[in-house]
């Protein structure tokens, strides 16, 4: 009888929920459910919308049987407590009433003549972190905490050796002692320049030391610089970290190329150029330590150094920069050089006019004796 494809489809959806083991509640709606289907077997063969029922049979039963049955909907009418709300007197608010209170408004609530304006919902979090007393208090204390700790575990040195540890801070002494030195004198010169006497010294005497200590602090920064880079050698014989080869004797080779032409250069170019040099060292160090080729305490103390180095080498031409227009301009290097060229150029010159000279002398003397021998004859 039930030979048709939506038939067969719906008689074994109803069949399959009587025979689950779901919920009580399905099998009854799934009971009620196929008592409908059977009766409408020959509407459901002449109805084209139930073309889909082969493949979703049991959502499209539940849908004609939610929309077609007879019995009580699914939401029951509690008529008793309708009832007591029929009876209920309304509340009345005769303010509320007037010529627009009757219409519904889109934008804002019923009641609110103007538009709402937008609230700050991050205004009270705002007042509790800044203007909050306490709080304030607490974030200030709380980032004071911080702030020590880090620096704290920077410029910890308790795993560094302490042969290693004491000798490189008196390593640190000459550059320290350079940088004061320039710092002061340069103020001397100012002061000199502007009250016609130096404070402790004249300021001929100190733009006369200036002119020593700078050349000192050049030279000393170069021997450190090719000192760093050395270091890797070290550990290349050493075989810490294995033998890496060219890759860490390249240290040793650029360290030392960098560091002694800037000897070369000007003051300030020199101090500038060394800094730059300290600094790119550092980081060489520094990622040295993470692939295993320095120990680990070397990186906090080569930053530790890197700092107090480069603090120096900043006061330094700090103090310089105040007196450049004061100096008079200390023969460098290169103009040595230069001087040195054209000495030699100037000394060829006068010996090959001296050369000159004695050869015209000579000719004369020939030619005279030339004469007299003429003569006698």
């Amino acid at each position: 009888m039930l030979r048709s494809g939506p038939a067969t489809s719906l008689a074994r959806s109803a069949y399959r929920l009587t025979t689950s083991r779901g919920s009580r509640d399905a099998s009854n709606l799934a009971f009620r459910t196929s008592k409908h289907l059977i009766a409408r077997v020959e509407g459901l063969k002449r109805s084209r919308s139930l073309a889909l029922t082969a493949y979703r049979p049991l959502s499209t039963s539940l849908q004609r049987y939610a929309t077609t049955t007879s019995e009580a909907p699914y939401d029951h009418i509690d008529k008793k407590h309708e009832k007591e709300v029929a009876n209920e007197e309304l509340e009345h608010h005769p303010e509320e009433v007037s010529t627009t209170s009757s219409v519904h408004q889109v934008f804002h609530e019923k009641g609110v003549p103007d538009e709402e304006k937008d609230v700050d919902m991050l205004a009270g979090i705002y007042g509790d972190l800044v203007g909050a007393p306490p709080l304030k208090h607490r974030l200030s204390r709380w980032l004071t905490v911080v702030a020590q700790r880090v620096i704290k575990e920077t410029f910890a040195l308790n795993e560094v050796p302490r042969e290693a540890l004491y000798i490189g801070m008196a390593g640190l002494l000459p550059y320290a002692a350079t940088s004061l030195s320039t710092v002061y004198l340069a103020w001397d010169i100012n002061h000199a320049s502007l009250d016609g006497q130096g404070f402790l010294i004249s300021g001929e005497t100190a733009e006369f030391l200036l002119h020593i200590i700078q050349p000192l602090q050049m030279g000393y920064g170069a021997v450190i610089i090719s000192f760093l880079g050395a270091i890797h050698w070290g550990l290349e014989w050493a075989k810490f970290g294995g033998t890496q080869g060219y890759r860490r004797y390249a240290y040793g080779v650029v360290a030392p190329a960098v560091a002694w032409p800037t000897l070369l250069l000007p003051v300030e170019y020199a101090l500038i150029a060394q800094f730059t040099a300290f600094c790119f060292l550092y980081f060489a160090d520094a990622k040295a330590v993470v692939r295993g080729w320095a120990p680990a305490w070397y990186s906090t103390y080569r930053f530790v150094l890197t700092f107090v180095v480069g603090a120096s080498i900043v006061l330094s031409l700090i103090g310089r920069g105040q007196i450049v227009d004061k100096l008079s301009r200390l023969p460098s290097p290169a103009d040595r050089l230069r001087e040195l060229r054209e000495s030699q150029v100037a000394a060829l010159e006068q010996e090959e006019r001296e050369r000159r000279m004695r050869v015209a002398a000579e000719d004369e003397e020939e030619e005279e004796e030339d004469g007299d021998e003429d003569e006698e004859e």
